[in-house]
């Protein structure tokens, strides 16, 4: 559950938690068009709060504006200000924020022109998105019956509202079957993410992530990642992966801003390697955490301080 906090920011004006309500008339809550994102703030080793690539998120939620032909009345440079006073307005060293672009009340039916678009920033204490267990140890995982959408059927690159019920399928499944998270295929049958992260499998000391054309969503931590692994030394490949290299993977983990680097141990009752985090998932967690809120100051431009 989210604990309450003092403010939220809806359009352009900060206001009590309490009194951030939309109408039950709100088109994006019947028809799912609308975009959002999710960014960290980490209190790095120096005492400083930091946003972690701030610019690139709110880059990618005017993306999927443009996708989805959203047009917001605020700018970009107005979103990434609403983010600072977000977490400064609640006092908050770290945090998870949610900015958002949606359609109003107004007209309903399908196409509505007029409704406006509003905008909105929340901020929540979030820690580990699937446990400090599973950042530690791993998780289980198993593919689920759900595909990921058709390049032709939905916007693969936009983070778009009414997509994510496919996720909220495949992760419900996986729960109730008893694993930890679903991966999700392609409808070609390649691997394509987990419900809310990217994918990266680790053979012969080599690392690969399904390319862009695999119904993946661009990830920013899956790019950071990819960032610090080839200044590791390491050879990264993207490129399409199929169920039994996923099942032979020597390591196999998620990324993303929710889930940050966390080890999958097993896929469908198989255990990943010897069913412990591998040594190449280590280390990029490692490095992850030590840029996202150590001392490592190799990438100052991911970092927005508050």
């Amino acid at each position: 559950m989210v604990d309450k906090l003092k403010k939220i920011w809806l359009d352009e004006a900060l206001i009590d938690w309490e009194d951030a309500n939309v109408h039950i008339l709100t088109h994006s809550l019947h028809y799912g068009v609308g975009a959002f994102e999710g960014i960290r703030a980490y209190k790095r080793q120096d005492g400083n709060t930091a946003i972690f690539r701030l610019n690139d998120h709110i880059d990618r939620l005017f993306d999927t504006c443009k996708l989805a032909l959203l047009a917001p009345k605020v700018t970009r440079d107005q979103m990434m200000r609403a983010c600072v006073d977000v977490l400064r307005a609640n006092d908050m060293q770290e945090g998870y924020l949610r900015p958002m672009a949606f359609i109003g009340e107004g007209a309903m039916g399908i196409y509505v022109p007029n409704n406006p678009t509003r905008t909105a920033v929340v901020a929540w204490n979030w820690g580990a998105y699937l446990g400090d267990e599973a950042l530690q140890n791993g998780i289980r995982t198993k593919i689920s019956s759900f595909a990921r959408h058709h390049i032709n059927v939905s916007l693969a690159k936009a983070k778009m509202m009414g997509q994510y019920t496919n996720s909220v399928l495949a992760k419900r499944e996986a729960k109730f079957a008893g694993y930890d998270e679903a991966i999700l295929l392609d409808t070609n049958g390649y691997v394509s993410e987990g419900s809310g992260e990217n994918i990266f499998i680790v053979k012969k000391g080599v690392i690969y992530t399904p390319d862009l054309a695999s119904s993946i969503l661009e990830g920013i931590t899956r790019e950071t990642v990819m960032t610090l692994a080839r200044e590791e030394g390491l050879t990264v490949v993207e490129t399409r992966i199929t169920r039994d290299q996923l099942w032979l993977a020597d390591e196999v983990f998620f990324t993303g801003t929710a889930a940050e680097v966390t080890p999958v141990r097993e896929v469908d009752n198989r255990a990943i390697g010897d069913g412990k985090v591998g040594p190449i998932t280590r280390q990029l967690q490692a490095r992850y955490f030590a840029v996202v809120r150590g001392n490592d100051n190799s990438h100052p431009e991911w970092l927005t301080r508050v």
